[in-house]
């Protein structure tokens, strides 16, 4: 049956409308591709101030890392140091207060050096006892200041009295009272010392004449 004129607008306007239907449409809320270009750039430069920010942070632990580092390598250096010190000069005051017995042992060396018999054999335990003492000492490298002949240091000997003298010269040693002693390279006791001076000027022009 052939279609009326009236049918076939109607189904000609159906067509119109389910074509529309079919077309995409653009939401008003969809961002636009100008916004999109304009994030970019603010995106880049918060990226550049985080990476400056990090560089920064680990500039500064590199930094204190090497500060620490070389506060620990001195705490090392001080500490050994010290370590060393106390073990040179552990015994210095008990080897100060052994001197005093070795001054004694030696005396009594010398104020018995022409004994014999009973008393020459109370002399050789003596001079062995005091071998003994000053080969401890060396142990600890405690050693006498040689101080006969030698030119007088107040850093080393400690004059108590001056003699005149033709056979040297001024400020020599002529006696040694009582021993001086090192340990390693500190004074442990400067040596008592009787020191040479220059004769008188009148008795020099009078033994002249």
């Amino acid at each position: 049956m052939p279609m009326s004129d009236k049918e076939k607008n109607r189904d000609s306007a159906e067509s119109e409308t389910s074509q529309a239907d079919d077309t995409p449409s653009i939401s008003k809320d969809a961002p636009s591709e100008k916004a999109d270009d304009k994030d970019i750039p603010d995106a880049a430069e918060e990226m550049a101030e985080q990476l400056e920010s990090a560089e920064n942070a680990a500039k500064e632990n590199h930094d204190r890392l090497l500060r620490v580092s070389a506060e620990f390598e001195n705490y090392k250096k001080r500490s050994a140091r010290e370590m060393e010190g106390f073990r040179k000069f552990a015994n210095e005051a008990l080897v100060k207060d052994m001197l005093s017995v070795v001054d004694n042992l030696e005396r009594a060396i010398l104020s018995s050096a022409d004994k014999s018999g009973a008393e020459g054999s109370i002399l050789e335990g003596i001079e062995m006892t005091l071998r003994d003492i000053l080969k401890t000492f060396e142990k600890f490298s405690v050693t006498p200041i040689e101080s006969l002949g030698e030119r007088f240091d107040p850093s080393f000997h400690e004059a108590v009295m001056q003699e005149e003298s033709e056979e040297h010269g001024e400020n020599t040693v002529l006696k040694e009272l009582q021993k001086g002693y090192m340990i390693h390279d500190r004074l442990l006791r400067p040596a008592m010392v009787i020191v040479s001076k220059a004769k008188a000027k009148a008795e020099t022009e009078k033994e002249a004449d």
